[in-house]
């Protein structure tokens, strides 16, 4: 097999560590690695399959010779060297939301529309972490029948918001253990034993960005362009893994039984579902692994052509670094 050079934009940080270590597990055929950061960080020496690499410091240059460039920066970062990594020759898989509603942009998740890579122009959007669990859930069923409109509330996990989230959780936790004051840094507000209904700054008609993340980006990605969806995303006191409550409204009825078979099929899912049992979909049974459970599926009782689910995925993994890899892999030479 042919291999590639490859690099790591913004590899010092929580998703550029889980991409090099999602590389090795999936034995991605890399003929050298460079990791790429701040100038602060350059000079820095990272374990890779049990050697040491370099820290480089991002700049035009650093391109050159690459073949694929995976994105783990900020928007700003990854705007700032789109270009010369575009003339460079090498293809830039993006985890930031810079591009992802570029209409010349692919925005993938390779178990919904893998074929939307091969349009690619020199860079590809990775989609943001609850939209990649929420559509990887109910692609399938949209085969059944088309999906009219979903009802998503998101319960996310400290660590979406980088490391400094589940540091701050474990702190606040101890403070309020030894009757100490929780101080807040990271979140706005003391996020040990309570939840924070905002994700994002204010975007439109009181909903955040975060919440029309799961609308704008899962119409382009199911090729639903007429998609309505109605998120609310709340930040909860959960190390990892992410958690959504979806309802789903269809052009026709969709069975459960039906939804259970296809989903229990589907690329990416596993169907735990078992309610007399008590199994369904949690995230300690979903972290440090890249398969989105789906459960408590159920008719919706408001609507008769509509359905009920919960699922739950890692969003380091499958949420980000592992869906950037993946699509990286669209990108071989077979």
């Amino acid at each position: 097999m042919k291999t590639y050079t490859v690099a790591i934009l913004g590899a010092t940080g929580a998703v550029g560590q889980e991409m090099m270590k999602i590389l090795a597990e999936r034995d991605f055929p890399v003929k050298e690695l460079h990791l790429l950061a701040s100038a602060r960080s350059a000079g820095k020496f990272l374990e890779w399959k049990g050697k040491a690499i370099e820290v480089e410091e991002a700049c035009d240059e650093a391109f050159a010779g690459i073949d694929i460039v995976l994105g783990a920066a900020e928007n700003d970062i990854a705007k700032k060297f789109a270009p010369a990594i575009v003339k460079a020759g090498a293809v830039f898989v993006d985890n930031s939301s810079a591009f992802r509603l570029e209409p010349d942009v692919p925005l993938i998740v390779p178990e919904v529309n893998p074929e939307d890579a091969k349009t690619h122009k020199g860079i590809i959007s990775n989609p943001n972490c609850s939209t990649i669990i929420a559509v990887t859930a109910v692609n399938a069923l949209n085969a059944l029948s088309p999906i009219r409109s979903m009802v998503a509330s998101t319960y996310q996990a400290v660590s979406g918001a980088g490391a400094g989230g589940p540091l701050e959780l474990a702190q606040q936790v101890e403070a309020l253990r030894e009757g100490k004051p929780a101080e807040a840094k990271v979140f706005a507000y003391q996020i040990a034993y309570n939840l924070i209904p905002q994700i994002g700054g204010g975007q439109y008609e009181g909903y955040t960005s975060e919440e029309m993340k799961m609308q704008n980006e899962g119409r382009k990605i199911m090729h639903l362009p007429e998609l309505r969806v109605n998120c609310t995303c709340v930040r909860v006191p959960v190390v990892r893994s992410h958690s959504i409550s979806v309802t789903l409204r269809f052009e026709e009825p969709v069975s459960v039984e039906d939804a259970r078979r296809v989903i229990a099929a589907a690329p990416g899912c596993r169907l735990v579902d078992d309610l007399d049992n008590k199994q369904y979909p949690m995230p300690l049974d979903t972290s440090d692994q890249d398969i989105v459970f789906v459960g408590r599926i159920r008719p919706d009782l408001t609507d008769d052509k509509g359905l009920t689910l919960w699922c739950c995925g890692d969003q380091v993994r499958k949420g980000a670094a592992t869906n950037t890899v993946q699509i990286a892999e669209l990108l071989l030479e077979k």
